[in-house]
């Protein structure tokens, strides 16, 4: 639905500002989350940055292998997420602290469904990539659960065996028959 009235809009000549950017920049992926977690739900959330922290980001100079999301207050905070200090910067009075916590932005609902959902159960809350859309700052925060080591040794036997059937199925598509 808001699709179509971005394209209504876009048609008539009246876009909204902001809008007409949506193709979605990623500036950081974590790949360890992916294998080291079980993500049950994902939620997209908003960063609260300042501006060396942005032109940083658009260059990735950013490391969140250690970084994790934590509820205080009812507020919703990314700890652990390390923002190089943006090179250009004459001074380093105009950079920024680059481990500090950094406030997300979530709709009161949902933090208080993540906060239920921790409580009832051992999860955490990982950062699994940081990414623009509209020239907004966007982190992918997923609510996960520890993998075992014998459930990463079943991910792979599963990878394995997918890409040996997906070996076999393109032979016998390209095997020319006589």
């Amino acid at each position: 639905m808001a699709n179509k009235n971005a394209n209504k809009r876009a048609k008539n000549g009246k876009q909204k500002p902001g809008i007409t950017g949506l193709e979605k920049k990623i500036v950081a992926t974590n790949r360890r989350a992916r294998r080291d977690f079980e993500i049950s739900d994902t939620y997209e959330c908003g960063m609260v940055l300042r501006g060396s922290e942005v032109k940083s980001l658009r260059e990735s100079q950013v490391q969140m292998t250690e970084a994790y999301g934590r509820i205080d207050d009812g507020e919703l905070y990314l700890l652990g997420l390390n923002i190089s200090p943006y090179a250009s910067t004459g001074s380093a009075s105009f950079g920024h602290i680059q481990d500090r916590h950094r406030k997300l932005l979530l709709h009161r609902v949902e933090i208080n469904r993540i906060e239920a959902k921790l409580q009832r159960e051992r999860l955490a809350l990982v950062p699994l990539s940081i990414y623009f859309i509209g020239g907004r700052a966007k982190v992918e925060l997923g609510i996960a659960k520890g993998k075992k080591e014998f459930d990463r040794r079943q991910d792979i036997a599963k990878r394995d065996a997918d890409r040996e059937a997906d070996r076999a199925m393109s032979r016998a598509r390209h095997q020319k028959h006589y």
